[in-house]
């Protein structure tokens, strides 16, 4: 239970981290509290679509792994990325991403801030 909880914490931080640098990614609400809960929230389903929709993505794109020597792994962390937008245009959320470039920007910055930071907080199952 704590490793979920600091793997939902270190997402909702990395997009925090790409809304923050990125202006066509973007999170509205009334109130820092709003956001806040809205940012966790949009955390959770990111955390989803990592968990289901991601490795099955993957299995199917494995050619392309070898022939792009991984650098596939941007495009398909955009797209994991739009489908989080999408699922919270669908879920009421006021997360959204605009454009493709975003995505793989936001991608590439989402996954180096929660690398660095599963690298510091604990993870203990």
């Amino acid at each position: 239970m704590k490793n979920f909880v600091v793997k939902t914490v270190a997402n909702a931080a990395a997009l925090f981290v790409a809304i923050w640098l990125l202006q066509d990614i973007t999170l509205s609400g009334d109130s820092t509290g709003r956001k806040t809960l809205t940012l966790i929230i949009v955390a959770l389903v990111f955390g989803l679509v990592n968990f289901v929709v991601k490795p099955i993505v993957k299995l199917i794109a494995f050619p392309l792994f070898i022939l792009t020597l991984g650098l596939i792994t941007l495009v398909i962390n955009a797209l994991m990325l739009l489908l989080t937008s999408w699922l919270s245009g669908e879920l009421d959320l006021s997360f959204h991403v605009h454009g493709f470039w975003t995505a793989v920007l936001g991608g590439l910055i989402i996954s180096v801030v929660s690398w660095a930071l599963n690298v510091v907080l604990p993870d203990e199952d």
